[in-house]
C-alpha cells in the first residue's frame, strides 16, 4: 500500500477487480485489506464511490448474507438490483440468489502489495 492511498482508494481498487457477474461482501473486502473489523468503513467507501473515477461497480458489494443493504445509496431504489440483473444475477426480496456460488473472495483472488 502506498502511503498516499486512502482506505477508500484501496477499497475502490479491490471492487474494480471483481469480475462481472460475481459479488463480494463488505467484510471480505475489509479482510483483504488487512482490517477485518472495518466492514462498516467499506460501506462508507461504497456510499462515496458514485463520484469516483474510474467508476466503481458498487452494486457488486453486498452484506455477508447477500443482501442489497446499500441500495438506498443508488440513484433509485431499484438501481442496484437492476444493475445486478442486467449481468444475469438473480435477486429476490433484496437478496442475491446463489450468493455463495457467485461470491468472489478478494483475499483468495488477489495478491495486494
Amino acid at each position: 500500500m502506498k502511503k498516499t492511498e486512502s482506505f477508500f482508494d484501496l477499497v475502490f481498487q479491490v471492487v474494480r477487480q471483481i469480475p462481472e457477474g460475481r459479488v463480494t461482501s463488505y467484510g471480505a473486502i475489509a479482510s483483504c485489506l488487512g482490517s477485518p473489523q472495518s466492514s462498516r468503513m467499506v460501506g462508507w467507501a461504497m456510499n462515496a464511490s458514485h463520484t469516483a473515477f474510474p467508476p466503481v461497480p458498487a452494486h457488486w458489494v453486498l452484506n455477508r448474507n447477500g443482501l442489497l443493504t446499500g441500495k438506498m445509496h443508488f440513484s433509485s431504489p431499484d438501481a442496484m438490483q437492476d444493475l445486478l440483473e442486467k449481468e444475469g444475477i438473480e435477486v429476490k426480496n433484496d437478496a442475491v440468489i446463489r450468493f455463495k456460488e457467485l461470491f468472489w473472495d478478494p483475499q483468495k483472488e488477489l495478491s495486494l502489495e
